[in-house]
């Protein structure tokens, strides 16, 4: 038997641990608070003197403004470049204005060029120029490169530090090289890396060595002879998303960069792919919504103006539907039932259109959904609409059966709803297809046809019969 004393300790411990795990900057904030309270700064820096950069970012977020910036200005002298990366955009923006422009390039100019680039790639032109014109020519040149790539390409989240070594040089000699750049100040060296680039006399890439084949080889064999040629190269202007899906595809942890001239100018790690990921996914997640991006840290002005666009496309639909319904006024007088009905065949069909939607779009983002088989996917999205609608239609008809002891308007709504769920689950994988055809982003404008559709379907179905067949 437990003992109940002892199980209670152990849950209590548990709970604890989980609590560490799962979300480690709660406890910290109560904290923290607590020495903002009693204005204690060196407690503040005993608190954060150990903790990780992106736990130290999302503590910052929850704070309101005042409390940040005296978090800021407490651990300035100490303060983690990386804390700077990982920051949401509009709070960044606000704590570099506080620390100023001087103090940002000297923070800037201890980071990786590719969260270098994160971070003045969201400022405005003149920032960039003020910000940069602080820094030392050699990172300026590096970051104004870097900068003349696409935005949300490969050549943007690039990392510029990276480790090259010609095919002749063996093993013994990589391992020095290493060793001796390791700890010079002006080392072009990463701090982790994954993979080692075997370059020509061009500095094209033509190999790659695992850090853990490399450390397991003996020092005088040749590089040559232990680099793998069979690596993707990713050029400069690849869009950001195709990066993941290779990275995804081909289960890479890193991949060199190459120029127009193939030429090698950089790498990709798998971190900076699983932000792009998060990114994008939070970006479609967004859209879908009628939000084109996080706007939580946001003032509510910018927030307004940002949403008020795709708000004022769903009043013109919303109108739209109310066109449909207004010519069927006069049915609608002479039985009230129908105004009582109307908006389930609608609601039904918003929803099985949007279930077939969401596939799709993420099918698409994927990279599953193609001309091959987009016909298929349209036909089995049919049936099953077909299949939900039948079954909804006899139950809705024996609903209305009973709730208004007429069979025949049973039958209409029955009919109407197998009608609304076909078409949904039509419209809901072809919208985003033809959306993807013309080049217009379908996880932003699928939400909004296809509730036209439905709306103006559903509407025109039930409503349509109702003046057949009840009159």
């Amino acid at each position: 038997m437990v003992d109940p004393v002892l199980k209670e300790e152990s849950e209590t411990q548990n709970a604890a641990f989980e609590e560490v795990v799962y979300d480690p900057v709660t406890a910290l904030e109560h904290s923290i608070r607590e020495a903002l309270e009693a204005d204690s700064p060196q407690r503040i820096r005993e608190l954060l003197i150990s903790v990780h950069a992106a736990d130290i970012a999302d503590l910052l977020e929850r704070f309101a403004p005042d409390d940040r910036l005296r978090v800021i200005d407490t651990i300035r002298l100490d303060f983690d470049p990386d804390v700077l990366a990982e920051l949401d955009d509009a709070v960044r923006e606000e704590v570099i204005e506080h620390i100023g422009v001087e103090e940002t390039a000297a923070v800037v100019a201890e980071m990786d060029t590719d969260d270098a680039v994160q971070v003045i790639e969201e400022l405005d032109e003149p920032e960039q120029q003020e910000l940069l014109a602080e820094m030392s020519d050699s990172d300026r040149v590096l970051i104004e490169e870097a900068l003349t790539y696409p935005e949300d390409s490969a050549g943007r989240m690039m990392q510029r530090e990276l480790v090259a070594v010609p095919p002749y040089w063996t093993v013994g000699q990589t391992i020095d090289y290493m060793r001796e750049h390791a700890d010079q100040d002006e080392s072009d060296l990463p701090e982790t890396f994954y993979d080692i680039f075997v370059v020509d006399p061009g500095h094209r890439p033509i190999g790659t060595i695992q850090l853990s084949k490399l450390l397991r080889t003996k020092r005088p064999v040749m590089v040559a002879e232990i680099m793998a040629e069979d690596m993707e190269r990713i050029p400069a202007s690849m869009d950001q998303e195709d990066v993941a899906f290779m990275f995804r595809q081909r289960d890479l942890v890193s991949a060199p960069v190459i120029d127009d001239g193939e030429r090698l100018v950089g790498a990709i790690t798998i971190d900076d792919v699983v932000d792009v990921i998060h990114e994008e996914h939070e970006e479609d997640i967004m859209r879908l919504g009628g939000v084109r991006e996080d706007d939580l840290y946001d003032a509510a002005i910018e927030t307004t103006r940002s949403r008020f666009s795709w708000l004022f496309v769903n009043l013109i639909t919303a109108v739209l539907a109310s066109i449909v319904i207004s010519f069927f006024e006069g049915t609608i007088d002479q039985i009230v039932a129908l105004a009582v009905l109307m908006p389930i065949v609608a609601s039904m069909g918003g929803n099985a259109g949007t279930q077939a939607m969401t596939v799709a779009v993420r099918a698409l983002a994927m990279k599953e959904l193609t001309p091959t088989n987009s016909l298929r996917l349209i036909g089995k999205e049919i049936l099953v609409g077909w299949i939900n609608g039948v079954l909804f239609a006899i139950l809705i008809g024996f609903i209305a059966w009973y709730w208004f002891n007429n069979p025949l308007l049973g039958a209409v709504i029955a009919v109407a709803m197998v009608v609304n769920l076909v078409v949904a689950a039509a419209a809901g994988t072809t919208i985003p297809l033809l959306l993807e055809r013309v080049g217009v982003d379908p996880a932003i404008a699928s939400a909004v046809f296809l509730t036209t559709v439905t709306d103006v379907v559903g509407f025109a179905a039930f409503l349509g019969l109702a003046a057949i067949f009840l009159f």
